[in-house]
């Protein structure tokens, strides 16, 4: 029988063995922005997500695989399916406490390394310097363990956390989410907007 979590598992992590070839044919999927993977990740999973956001499906995070894929339903699906919306983020809370709790429980150590990015990233999407510190600390170690072949890969997982450390750095916040929060940006985030490679 299969459980409840694993078509989210199969959709966000596909079918392919290595991170590389996993990355490969999701990358699109995990990093683009079109409008008919947001409608897909809507349909499939949106009333997953709305019982996430609730509090709901806390049987899932006592297993490492239900735990990700908890995980990606407070995180991951809600910025495709609520873009541009301050819910897209109404996950974050529930997601960082639980990817704490899961680490406590090494939960983590039982996935893939390409599963543990989408576990790690939970803390580079905080705008908080502890989180993003955490954030590298995690993929630094993450790399370490990587064989030569995927140290590109995830060399690249770790620039994208330093990249995000040095926003929260500067402005204690990310200015790109600050018109969809209704914040008002100050003159150097403007600035800093501004320039490419400012939107995450």
């Amino acid at each position: 029988m299969q459980a409840p979590w694993q078509p989210v598992l199969e959709w966000w992590f596909g079918s392919a063995d290595t991170a590389k070839a996993v990355a490969a044919e999701q990358g699109r999927l995990w990093f683009g922005k079109r409008d008919s993977q947001d409608l897909e990740a809507r349909t499939r999973f949106g009333a997953l997500v709305e019982q996430a956001l609730a509090g709901g499906l806390t049987e899932w995070a006592q297993h490492p695989q239900g735990w990700l894929a908890l995980v990606l339903l407070l995180d991951q699906v809600p910025r495709m399916i609520f873009r541009e919306n301050p819910q897209s983020f109404a996950g974050d809370a529930r997601a960082l406490a639980l990817v704490a709790q899961g680490i406590a429980a090494d939960f983590d150590r039982q996935l893939r390394p390409i599963e543990r990015v989408f576990i790690y990233i939970v803390f580079e999407h905080c705008e908080n310097l502890a989180a993003q510190n955490e954030a590298i600390a995690r993929y630094t170690e993450l790399l370490a363990q990587q064989p030569a072949e995927d140290r590109g890969l995830f060399a690249d997982y770790l620039d994208y956390a330093e990249k995000h450390q040095r926003v929260i750095a500067q402005f204690g916040r990310f200015p790109h989410r600050n018109q969809v929060l209704g914040r008002e940006s100050t003159e150097d985030e403007l600035v800093f907007l501004s320039k490419p490679g400012s939107r995450f």
